[in-house]
């Protein structure tokens, strides 16, 4: 018998049939991963899936204009874009990584290609930007001119799901109110096909990010034709229960009526 994944969205706020609609689809999608075979260890459910065929999305996403003209990456942690950060050390960019769930006042590591420890593949990794990467606040990160976000699934349309917990729209969020984030900040990610969903299938609540483009070891889909522009808005305090805003030191600090 298949354990079902775990739920990560248990204190995430929004409409219950949005929250439900989502959860569905990534059982939907992990499902189908499993059953192709193209899920990495440990695999798809419950996580951003690590792929087959990551490594060929990482090199098409290297071939884009955006990417040879960014000098500064933010990225998620997760292990299915760890080839998206080993390039982007190869290739002599500053890679901003969140720390697992923001947990701490210092919620990012800082990697310097110029100052790593270990090599390009090794410093990408959890357990590599520990020794070669520094901790660092938000006000000390730069402006960024590209953001890799992991994925669940992601539609054509540019909508994005991820498995629930809302940090990577949190981590867009506040580097958006802090002025590393603007209209011209490109938004992208990297999913084996079967994670491609049609246009109108992914539900979105406001606080969602779109994406500029989606990568597949295949193909570029490029998703701003068909969402429009992309208006960066900062944390919508409405839809954050009181239990998340409690877990991240960052947005506890910066709550509306607190002292930090």
């Amino acid at each position: 018998m298949v354990r079902r994944a775990p739920r990560h969205d248990r204190d995430a706020g929004g409409p219950a049939e949005v929250l439900a609609a989502k959860a569905a689809l990534r059982q939907e999608i992990w499902s189908n991963m499993r059953a192709a075979k193209v899920a990495r260890f440990p695999g798809a459910a419950g996580r951003i899936p690590n792929f087959t065929g990551a490594e060929a999305a990482a090199e098409r996403l290297r071939a884009l204009p955006f990417w040879q003209s960014a000098r500064t990456l933010k990225s998620n942690p997760d292990s299915a874009q760890l080839p998206v950060r080993q390039r982007a050390l190869e290739d002599g960019k500053i890679v901003y990584m969140a720390v697992p769930r923001l947990a701490d006042s210092e919620p990012f590591f800082a990697l310097d290609p110029d100052r790593l420890t270990d090599s390009p593949r090794k410093a990408a990794s959890i357990s590599g930007a520990t020794r070669s990467a520094r901790r660092v606040a938000l006000a000390e990160l730069s402006a960024v001119e590209l953001v890799v976000m992991g994925s669940v699934a992601a539609g054509e349309d540019g909508a994005r799901l991820g498995k629930g917990g809302g940090f990577a729209d949190l981590e867009y969020a506040l580097a958006t109110e802090a002025g590393l984030i603007g209209p011209h900040t490109v938004c992208a990610t990297t999913v084996h096909e079967l994670q491609v969903c049609p246009a109108g299938t992914i539900p979105l609540t406001e606080h969602d990010v779109p994406l500029d483009f989606i990568i597949t070891p295949e193909r570029v889909i490029d998703c701003r034709s068909t969402r429009g522009p992309r208006s960066p808005v900062g944390i919508r305090w409405d839809d954050l229960t009181a239990e998340k805003i409690a877990t991240i030191p960052l947005l506890a600090a910066r709550r509306p009526g607190s002292e930090g």
